[in-house]
């Protein structure tokens, strides 16, 4: 039985609160995110705070009453809500109730009747469901126009930081950013201590809610497996004709990550596999919220995804805590000494692959697409180079103008900026800042700005 997760202070019910001033009932809400990333919680939160009342239908244990207020009485909507407010014993306000279809990919009839339901204007929708593009919830249904939607992405380290209670670090941090001035070393040193038990915990609410009562990384270890679990359930009932395909991908993350390209290898899943036969199973995972694809943009400008390329894809695990549940997954269980090993660098788990992960996680829960850029030419050596990530940015030295500013992940403390120097070099005027993510202290040098790891999510 998986644990309940306490209720902790997420960004995303600010964007609840702007669509809730700026649709005025015009529209419902659509929360979308992996399995426990705390869509539930984060719905019924902010309709605990922002409403007189809020009704929540879990499509996940609805009895068949219910659902037949859905099918028979979508023309009779006084008696729909009078029926509907009786059985769940909660008084409906006019413009001032929250009506929640949690889990509405298991009834998809509720999805469509969005429309005639934010039509009548008398209450505010938001539903939330994982999986809910898959061809099986959409079936023989009408997606409303009346639809917006969000993703719930796992939660970030300020936010990780919040639930520890360490919001003054938190703000710390956001200062030193702001003004590109280093953190003074006792909070530094704090502050990458705790990134490091960011990385192993990962942003999941219940393995954050296990970490902060008990600080034991066995109980996060086994809060994770139990959500990995149910991941391979997921795949295994929705996967349909991609199912041995998506579990190949999802099995093979780990190796795929420990190589120093990160780049994913279809060949090594067999001789014959081709990225063609794999890309349903890719979109798959991605449409789960599992994995957060990340492609090669081959010719970077202020419009990366112009050169976007499918054939080249690194794929990285949404949350970095399952990644390292994933990695350790030898036995059936990991107790706490071995992940206190790997915060203290006694084991051999590889850095970089935790690392490029989380801030592939970061970046993406900070709205950034990700793209990277990688050029392997024989001939020419200038134009052989890796960079990990690329971002769109105001440049300043450009009149605030957009420039590609290329990111360059390190795990350790001595490395060299030879590919840095030949992207600048290549693109000339369409780059802006450079970045260096690294465990040291934040730098700038001329354009190059070196960030400490705990900075990722700020970019």
């Amino acid at each position: 039985m998986m644990q309940k997760t306490s209720v902790f202070e997420r960004k995303a019910i600010d964007r609840l609160k702007r669509w809730k001033t700026e649709s005025n009932g015009g529209t419902a809400m659509l929360i979308e995110g992996a399995r426990r990333v705390g869509k539930s919680t984060l719905a019924t939160e902010f309709g605990r705070q922002h409403y007189s009342s809020c009704l929540l239908v879990d499509f996940s244990t609805a009895p068949d009453d219910v659902l037949g207020y859905f099918r028979d009485l979508r023309n009779d909507l006084d008696t729909f809500f009078l029926y509907l407010s009786a059985f769940y014993g909660v008084k409906l306000h006019e413009r001032d109730s929250l009506i929640i279809f949690d889990e509405v990919q298991l009834y998809p009839k509720a999805r469509e009747a969005i429309k005639q339901l934010v039509a009548d204007g008398r209450y505010d929708y938001v539903e939330t469901g994982s999986l809910v593009s898959i061809r099986e919830n959409v079936h023989d249904i009408l997606i409303p126009s009346e639809e917006e939607s969000m993703r719930l992405d796992p939660m970030d380290f300020d936010e990780f930081l919040w639930a520890l209670g360490e919001r003054p670090l938190a703000d710390a941090i956001h200062t030193s950013f702001a003004k590109l001035t280093p953190l003074p070393d006792a909070l530094h040193r704090k502050a990458t201590r705790l990134f490091r038990e960011y990385m192993l915990v990962g942003g999941m609410p219940q393995a954050v809610t296990a970490y902060a009562r008990t600080h034991d990384f066995g109980a996060v270890d086994r809060t994770k497996r139990l959500i990995l679990k149910l991941y391979r359930e997921d795949i295994a009932k929705h996967g349909g004709t991609s199912q041995l395909r998506v579990t190949r991908i999802f099995d093979n993350l780990v190796s795929q990550l420990s190589k120093k390209e990160k780049r994913f290898n279809i060949t090594s899943l067999g001789a014959d596999a081709r990225k063609r036969d794999y890309d349903d199973a890719f979109f798959w995972l991605s449409d789960a919220f599992v994995t957060n694809d990340c492609f090669n943009s081959t010719d970077p400008g202020v419009g990366l995804k112009i050169s976007e390329d499918h054939s080249t894809v690194k794929c990285y695990m949404a949350d970095t805590g399952l990644l390292v549940s994933l990695a350790l997954a030898d036995s059936d269980t990991t107790d706490s000494d071995v992940y206190r090993d790997v915060l203290l660098g006694n084991v051999g788990l590889n850095e970089g692959m935790i690392v490029e992960n989380v801030v592939a996680q970061l970046l993406r829960t900070s709205g950034h697409r990700l793209f990277f850029y990688s050029r392997n030419d024989r001939k020419y050596a200038e134009n052989r180079m890796e960079i990990d990530f690329l971002i769109v940015e105001p440049y300043k030295n450009a009149a605030m103008k957009a420039r590609v500013s290329p990111i360059e992940v390190k795990s350790g403390k001595r490395y060299s900026t030879v590919s840095l120097n030949k992207f600048k070099a290549k693109f000339g005027h369409e780059v802006g800042t450079r970045y260096i993510l690294h465990p040291k202290p934040l730098s700038v040098k001329d354009d190059v700005v070196r960030l400490p790891l705990y900075m990722a999510g700020l970019l």
